[in-house]
């Protein structure tokens, strides 16, 4: 697959969607065949469309001079780990939670996002396992600090500590790195 700049699918104002599918509709497919989230085939054929009419509905907000590939990408992405919230799919990987909140109304914004995720994801892998568990239950899962305290039988002081801390040494990491 020849990865396109974003201006190659216009025709005036408008995207030439058929060109646009016909050149992405194997890459998203393999997106989501490579991902760890496991859905219905009816769901996955409900994502590939989603992925290309909010490719289609942001048109305007595209940074034209880029490549398709990253774009579609993060949409994709994107769209997975919103149907599994919906469908309260419950995944025991990491890569499931880097991105909390989908909004497609700036694509851009949603691929940087994403890419810093994924570095806080690695990140996260080089702490200590309760510390990394704890800070995906009060950030990804929206676990309150009592009901991580109740469940890795712990006080609600030291959860909030090491949540602190470990916010603290990703804060300190994304620095070192760039971010």
């Amino acid at each position: 697959m020849e990865d396109k700049k974003i201006y190659s699918y216009f025709e005036g104002k408008e995207i030439n969607m058929e060109e646009l599918v016909k050149d992405y509709i194997n890459y998203v497919k393999a997106i989501i065949k490579n991902s760890y989230i496991k859905l219905p085939e009816e769901d996955n054929e409900e994502i590939i469309v989603d992925v290309f009419f909010s490719f289609w509905k942001n048109k305007d907000k595209l940074d034209i001079n880029k490549k398709t590939s990253p774009y579609i990408a993060s949409i994709t992405n994107n769209l997975l780990k919103k149907k599994c919230r919906n469908l309260k799919v419950i995944s025991s990987n990491i890569d499931d939670y880097m991105d909390k909140i989908f909004d497609d109304s700036d694509i851009e914004i949603d691929y940087f996002q994403s890419e810093i995720n994924k570095e806080i994801i690695n990140l996260l892998d080089k702490l200590k396992k309760e510390d990394k568990d704890i800070f995906i239950l009060y950030y990804y899962e929206n676990r309150k600090i009592k009901e991580i305290s109740l469940h890795l039988k712990m006080s609600e002081e030291k959860v909030k500590s090491k949540l602190f801390r470990t916010r603290k040494r990703i804060r300190k990491m994304l620095k070192k790195g760039g971010y």
